[in-house]
């Protein structure tokens, strides 16, 4: 750049004042371009010590550990160490090798082997499944930190791609029908499952923006709307929004219903103490509205049925607690304050947890689940609809909001409940 620039003096010192102006500008826009083509990382420096870290060494290891056909640890330790079963891993393997490249085994240009598949979902897992720093991985998978980080990146951004589709739908018809079913044999026919908001801690969040993520917890936190059902399956979840909102600002910006009132959504039809209903609903705690998609318990009951119904409401909404508890146990990640900087990364974190907790429960309990109770009366059955219209559209938007449906549905509960007892 130096010799460019003595060029130039001297060009100028025969030029006029005009070409010398357009001549410096020239030779600094190159050296800047210059500058900005050049790779920041340049490879080996001298005096920078390099670690040979001998990936297939550490691979055969990890290979002999878990994987191998008498290998050292039994498959509940697989378990509790991955937090699935050991044929579950392996699919999970084989759909992001697939997928994306990056988690195959690749060679450099002197032709050794890279890290093994294996040893990049071991280390993903390790940081999800006990919230430790990336660094950690290090000593056991022969990751560096920024490689552990990148991999991570790449991981948890691979299973929503992958798997996001099937293990984050909403209830299709089957799975409504089977919903309902639970609800019914449970003392609560149309339920489609429990709805609440937990907060996740975000430790690293940015001093610009505290102010806007502290609410009651004073800390800076970031909520997750979920709705969830009895065996724990997160049918619906909304992350990102800040920690200063409560239950009622995250549903208004929520789309759990979006379905519901665009048409999509199958229509639920049963009869509770002889009214007919032709919309599910989830079981909520008191802070959300009277809609017609919510039945809240009654606070202070006085009467022996309100006694019942109160009891039964709040025991069978635990479901979505139950599932948050089982998320945060399963995921230590999820527990602890999160120590990464950007939202995106985060919501993508929450996001692939989410996802591999439902792949659990579906590799764990069986997808199919023979849910015909005795006495639990004739089984609702979903319908479907077409596309709505703007009137049909607003029109869907008001019966969500219906607080009479919210209220009669409430004393035709309290009713059957009641006589549910009754018949015991």
């Amino acid at each position: 750049m130096s010799h460019r620039r003595s060029l130039a003096r001297q060009f100028c010192e025969d030029s006029s004042s005009e070409d010398e102006e357009l001549m410096m500008v020239a030779i600094i826009a190159d050296e800047e371009q210059e500058r900005l083509d050049t790779p920041r990382h340049r490879g080996s420096l001298p005096g920078r010590q390099s670690l040979q870290r001998d990936f297939a060494e550490r691979f055969q290891s990890l290979h002999k550990d878990y994987f191998a056909q008498n290998c050292t640890y039994n498959p509940r330790m697989f378990r509790r160490r991955f937090r699935m079963h050991r044929p579950l891993f392996l699919r999970i393997a084989r759909s992001l090798e697939a997928h994306d490249n990056y988690f195959s085994l690749r060679r450099n240009c002197a032709g050794v082997p890279g890290l093994h598949p294996y040893q990049k979902l071991t280390s993903a897992f390790r940081i999800l499944a006990y919230g430790i720093s990336a660094d950690l991985t290090d000593e056991y998978c022969r990751l560096a930190k920024s490689t552990a980080l990148e991999n991570l990146r790449r991981f948890v951004r691979a299973v929503i791609e992958v798997f996001g589709g099937q293990y984050l739908r909403s209830p299709n018809a089957e799975d409504t029908a089977r919903l309902l079913a639970v609800g019914e044999q449970r003392g609560f026919p149309g339920m489609l499952g429990s709805i609440d908001c937990m907060h996740w801690q975000w430790r690293n969040c940015p001093t610009a923006h505290k102010g806007f993520f502290v609410g009651h917890n004073h800390v800076p936190t970031i909520i997750l709307e979920a709705v969830a059902s009895k065996d724990l399956w997160i049918w619906h979840s909304f992350f990102g929004l800040p920690g200063s909102h409560n239950d009622i600002n995250v549903l208004h910006r929520s789309p759990v219903f979006a379905n519901l009132a665009e048409g999509h959504a199958p229509e639920v039809n049963y009869t509770i103490n002889g009214h007919n209903y032709n919309m599910g609903y989830y079981l909520a705690d008191g802070i959300y509205p009277k809609w017609a998609t919510f039945v809240k318990t009654i606070p202070n009951p006085t009467t022996e049925k309100n006694k019942i119904f109160a009891r039964a409401q709040e025991a069978c909404r635990k479901d979505v607690e139950r599932a948050f508890g089982v998320l945060q146990a399963r995921f230590a990640i999820v527990r602890g304050p999160a120590r990464y900087w950007d939202l995106e990364t985060l919501g993508d974190i929450m996001t692939a947890c989410i996802i591999l907790h439902n792949m659990i429960i579906e590799d764990e309990y069986g997808s199919h689940v023979d849910y015909r109770f005795d006495n639990m009366g004739e089984l609702v059955t979903p319908s479907h609809q077409e596309a709505a219209t703007l009137t049909q559209f607003l029109q869907a938007h008001d019966d969500i909001r219906n607080k009479q449906v919210h209220c009669q549905r409430q004393v035709d509960l309290v009713e059957h409940l009641w006589q549910i007892r009754g018949q015991m």
